[in-house]
């Protein structure tokens, strides 16, 4: 129920997600020129303009530096933001089409829809009416199903496209730029100067003289001007003079064949051929082990960091104790990149050459296999800390290992053999997806998991739930299950009744009543969702009053709690209301977990509302808020500032009040389903635009609310978490 929103991203302002350029651009000159004019969005009115460029070349030939170059220079052109895509996770997920290329679409522009649209109707329902720029890199690997995506986007005529492939996409009105390698003896020398300014880096004092020009110009033309080759060439001056790595190139060995670089394009083969010698050649001046860990990290999708190097990548004669060292080396030599602190990624090139030797090796199984047990093991234990002071750091950590969570569950989904890894891992993962902002990844995987029948695609019909008594009980599948019924409940998705029954049938099983009132919780959310609030409450007493726990089970104990709170609001009945929620609050604080006690503040703030203690309701509300947004749970970020907004209007502040619902426009834009699709919220919403036109006038509204829908989104929480200021 959440979506990710970063510090410093905006929504409405000049927003984006582009990385900190870390390293100095060096040429392309013409080619940024030629973007500039092609990313202008002139909405179509020149013979130049474009709605989608592609920039092909083969690997290593610096698309994504260039795209990345081009973008920053155009951001300010871009409303809505520019948006960097990155498709290379999604090579080795299990589940495939455009709908899985549309998520990350969705998952970068922090898209938290939560209704049961298809991915792909979502995205072209958003960018009706905006103006931003998608750069996505890397489509390759996903050609056919990046340009049915790409062709669904460009129905919205302020949607631009920057798009990098080792081919073109095929897309009617695409503009493909190729993209060559540097310059080299041209007498703009672009090759040289990379070769220049990396080299420093490798070996500080180094310049380009009388002496060393021509050496370093003799290693660029050998090495085609190929940005990629330049710099892992120049890497090496750590340790090799100049002269010698002259030498050395002049004898380097062939590598064994790279199919993932040479089959993309056939007419780049030349360079091709030239960029797979440059890799070889590097990776036989690494020393074994350097070669072993370079191999054994290519199994990882995203980002990681020190711990899940060791742990993954340490085996046999690699050591964990050993890795810190040799991760250092492959970073000197520009193998392995840093991404942060204690934070590292490879280039695709790369990680394909790494792969292609790992296979070699023949420890592909048993690399993926840790690798699966690693995120098997942090997502256990993320799960039994849930409802802890620890909470907000495993949601963080899911965040930023999302694309491994995704990697270990399908790898785990594609082997029928290990059908209890695959559910717990499923299930635990999913659980925590639907916490951090990744409830459309859990749906097809959990769908697969808990389906008898073929496996779901996203966006197509699930299987037909099957109605015999669910296979492997115990605690994974309740966990499963309940987190598919809670899903289900918040979309209303009409086959909610079915996974109430499921979840109820499964937890009964279990020698453990927790478990029973879990699967309360979805019986009764259900019809609070509903408008059903007498029957919910009927339900929902059902539950035994039992220690909360710290695990996955505890936070379904306060949801409980909180879709009673929710109930008696819904009938008025304040002071029950407040009861529950106080008792959630107290609870919460008590253990240091957030997300039960941000909700408690909301329904403390709506108590108070109702019962005409106005300052408590704007202190309570812009609790929740603020708890909400460190949470990045978009959508209730979303309802609390409809209900702080409504407070405030009841405070006689309209033209605050007015500026807060213009903040929240932008909010609830991206949530998929204003107002939850609740007619109970929407009439309050509604309810509270007319008081403040009433009080402060038709043209004071509308300024107020123009203001605030100009405001980028940390711009926005920031006006409605200070102290009101008239």
């Amino acid at each position: 129920m959440s979506g990710d929103f970063p510090e410093g991203a905006a929504v409405g302002g000049a927003a984006g997600n582009l990385p900190v350029q870390t390293r100095s651009f060096v040429g392309r000159q013409d080619e940024l020129a030629l973007l500039g004019t092609l990313l202008r969005p002139d909405g179509g009115r020149r013979a130049h303009h474009r709605q989608l460029v592609t920039l092909v070349g083969p690997g290593g030939v610096g698309k994504t530096r260039l795209a990345l170059q081009a973008a920053r220079r155009t951001r300010s052109a871009y409303p809505d933001g520019v948006w960097l895509v990155e498709l290379s996770p999604l090579y080795n997920t299990g589940l495939m089409g455009p709908a899985v290329v549309g998520l990350a679409v969705m998952e970068t522009l922090r898209l938290s829809d939560e209704t049961t649209r298809s991915v792909l109707e979502s995205l072209i329902a958003w960018a009706q009416g905006k103006r931003l720029l998608l750069v996505l890199d890397s489509c390759e690997h996903v050609l056919t199903d990046c340009a049915a995506v790409v062709e669904s986007l460009l129905l919205a005529p302020g949607v631009h496209i920057l798009a990098t492939s080792r081919r073109r996409l095929g897309v009617p009105g695409e503009q493909c730029v190729e993209v060559e390698p540097l310059p080299v003896g041209t007498g703009r020398d672009d090759a040289l100067a990379l070769f220049a300014d990396r080299a420093a880096a490798a070996r500080p004092g180094f310049t380009l003289d009388g002496t060393t020009r021509p050496v370093a110009a003799a290693v660029c033309r050998r090495l085609d001007g190929i940005p990629l080759a330049v710099e892992l060439a120049a890497a090496r001056l750590s340790t090799l003079t100049l002269r010698e790595l002259h030498d050395r190139l002049g004898t380097r060995p062939e590598p064994e064949p790279l199919d993932l670089l040479s089959a993309q394009d056939d007419r780049a083969e030349p360079r091709h051929r030239t960029l797979r010698t440059t890799i070889g050649w590097s990776h036989e001046l690494c020393a074994p082990l350097e070669r072993l860990l370079w191999a054994r990290l290519s199994v990882f999708a995203g980002g990681f960091g020190l711990d899940a190097a060791q742990e993954v990548c340490a085996d046999g004669p690699l050591s964990a104790r050993w890795i810190p060292a040799l991760l250092d080396r492959l970073v000197e030599q520009s193998i392995v990149r840093r991404r942060g602190p204690n934070r590292y990624g490879m280039l695709d090139t790369v990680r394909e050459y790494g792969a292609n030797w790992l296979r070699e090796l023949g420890e592909e199984h048993d690399v993926r296999l840790r690798h699966r047990e690693y995120y098997r093991r942090l997502a256990r234990e993320a799960c039994a800390e849930w409802n802890t002071r620890r909470q907000a750091l495993w949601c963080a950590r899911v965040r930023t290992d999302h694309a491994d969570f995704r990697a270990a569950v399908d790898w785990s989904l594609d082997r029928s053999e290990d059908r209890a890894a695959a559910l717990e891992i499923t299930g635990t993962v999913g659980f925590l997806w639907r916490y951090s902002g990744h409830t459309r990844d859990a749906l097809p995987r959990l769908d697969r998991v808990l389906a008898t029948g073929p496996a779901p695609m996203p966006d197509t019909d699930p299987p037909p739930v099957p109605a015999a008594t669910d296979p492997a009980p115990g605690a994974d599948l309740v966990r499963a299950l309940w987190t598919r019924g809670a899903v289900a409940l918040f979309q209303g998705d009409p086959d909610t009744d079915t996974w109430i029954r499921r979840c109820a049938d499964a937890a009964r099983r279990q020698d453990d009543p927790v478990f029973l009132t879990a699967a309360t919780y979805i019986a009764g959310g259900h019809l609070v969702i509903c408008g059903r609030p007498a029957e919910a409450l009927d339900v929902l007493s059902t539950a035994e009053r039992l220690p909360v726990r710290d695990d996955w089970l505890g936070a379904a104990q306060l949801s409980v709690l909180l879709s009673v709170s929710f109930a008696h609001l819904m009938r008025a009945e304040y002071a029950p209301a407040r009861t529950v929620a106080e008792e959630v609050l107290e609870e919460s604080a008590r253990r240091g977990e957030s997300w039960a006690g941000t909700t408690a503040a909301y329904m403390l703030a709506q108590a108070d509302l109702g019962q005409g203690d106005i300052p408590s309701a704007i202190h309570n509300a812009t609790r929740a808020l603020t708890g909400n947004r460190l949470m990045h749970d978009t959508t209730m970020v979303a309802v609390a500032l409809d209900l702080l907004a409504n407070a405030v209007a009841a405070a006689g502040d309209g033209h605050r009040a007015a500026r807060l619902l213009g903040i929240n426009e932008h909010v609830w834009d991206i949530t998929g389903s204003t107002q939850l699709g609740s007619p109970a919220l929407a009439a309050a919403r509604r309810a509270c635009e007319h008081r403040i036109r009433d009080t402060i006038g038709e043209r004071a509204y509308e300024d107020a609310y123009a203001k605030g829908r100009s405001m980028s989104y940390e711009e926005g929480m920031a006006y409605a978490t200070d102290a009101p200021t008239g």
